[in-house]
């Protein structure tokens, strides 16, 4: 394949992979690199990068601004969804990967570029959700995967290559944990985390305090919801970067987010990671009591009927899939009625809802109150129970 490529867009950050991998590429398929960062709030330096990506070998560096469309297309949907895989895992990692992919391939279409690169493993679930991308987007493209064709078996093999090229690198040959840090989370992984008994040690983490350390006073919060998005918080209206940031300092102060867990990779093995998602812990919770009072029930649970596909096809990386796309507009249509607020106590941890109110609230009062009602006539139900139970009486018990 590498007489074939012309011109190569690389997923960059800078780092000690994607450094080696940008002068590998060069000397190995001959040809232009385009080099691209993309800034999905992780927080890294950029300051510097341009430079050091051409000083390595690339002709260009783009650096592209993702934050708002990865909250508001791909978090934001998530929460409309109530997303979890595996009952725990609220998908940082994953949702950040289209939405990066999707910007790649358009700046290989702008370059007239006919490959792209990444840094991914050949152990990980990133090749996959980017890869993907990249063929449901461009179905013709060609991928290099370094990881899975070079001839480096690790990061000392890779600091090695870095010093006889005076690639400028600031690894070292310790690294603890691999972690990955967005706007939603933060995640962690390796060192002494591969072993599923042992405690994390508190300070890997980043975003939240433990419980033990939280606020010593409960914090109530109030949030906004509009067909199922968030967009203000006690009142004040926030776009949804600002939003997501606000909750995640506010929910990391009083403990609320981490998670620890054994997960099922797409490509088979089982991995430890630790994470970090204050803000969407909170609204998870707010959303889930606003659905409570203004989704049908039938409505409400067929959707979470779909919810184990849809936070499967979010994980594997199916995002521009044919059937998730049926899923997320059919996600859409149950969110035409959430609308309204809900009142949350916070306190060391734990993420409590207080309140619920919306002008399309289903609930009525008068029907679900205890005291005497006019409206419902409780000898109705003797007939409902014994249609109901017509077919077990029918079975005999069998």
């Amino acid at each position: 394949m590498s007489s074939s490529v012309k011109k190569i867009v690389l997923a960059y950050s800078g780092g000690l992979d994607t450094s080696v991998m940008l002068r590998w590429l060069k000397d190995k398929y001959n040809c232009e690199v385009v080099c691209f960062c993309a800034d999905v709030g992780q927080g890294q330096e950029l300051e510097g990068l341009d430079t050091k990506a051409r000083e390595t070998g690339a002709s260009k560096l783009y650096v592209e601004d993702l934050r708002e469309e990865f909250v508001r297309d791909y978090v934001w949907t998530a929460v409309k969804a109530n997303a979890v895989y595996e009952g725990v895992y609220l998908m940082g990692t994953s949702l950040a990967r289209p939405v990066i992919a999707k910007r790649q391939i358009e700046i290989a279409q702008r370059e007239g570029a006919d490959a792209v690169a990444h840094g991914a493993t050949g152990k990980g679930n990133d090749q996959v959700r980017f890869e993907l991308t990249y063929y449901a987007l461009q179905p013709d493209i060609k991928v290099i995967a370094p990881w899975r064709d070079w001839e480096f078996k690790g990061r000392m093999d890779l600091m090695a290559y870095a010093k006889t090229h005076n690639i400028p690198v600031t690894a070292t040959a310790e690294k603890p944990y691999s972690t990955d840090a967005n706007l939603m989370h933060i995640s962690y992984e390796g060192g002494i985390l591969e072993d599923p008994w042992a405690e994390p040690p508190e300070n890997i983490f980043q975003l939240t305090r433990s419980p033990e350390n939280a606020k010593t006073e409960p914090e109530y919060l109030e949030i906004s919801f509009e067909k199922g998005e968030p967009v203000a918080i006690n009142g004040k209206s926030l776009g949804p970067v600002a939003l997501l940031e606000t909750l995640n300092r506010t929910g990391g102060e009083h403990g609320i987010g981490r998670v620890d867990l054994v997960e099922n990779r797409f490509v088979g093995m089982k991995s430890r990671g630790v994470y970090e998602t204050p803000g969407v812990t909170i609204l998870q919770a707010a959303h889930r009591a606003l659905e409570s009072i203004t989704l049908d029930r039938e409505v409400m649970h067929l959707r979470d009927s779909l919810l184990v596909k849809f936070a499967e096809s979010v994980y594997y990386g199916f995002w521009f899939a044919p059937e998730f796309k049926l899923m997320r507009k059919t996600i859409d249509e149950t969110q035409t009625q959430v609308t309204g607020d809900v009142r949350l106590k916070l306190y060391r941890g734990n993420t409590i809802v207080v309140g619920r109110r919306s002008p399309n609230s289903l609930y009525d009062e008068k029907i679900a109150t205890f005291e005497a009602d006019t409206v419902y006539n409780q000898r109705d139900a003797e007939g409902f129970i014994k249609l109901n139970a017509l077919r077990l009486r029918l079975g005999g018990g069998r």
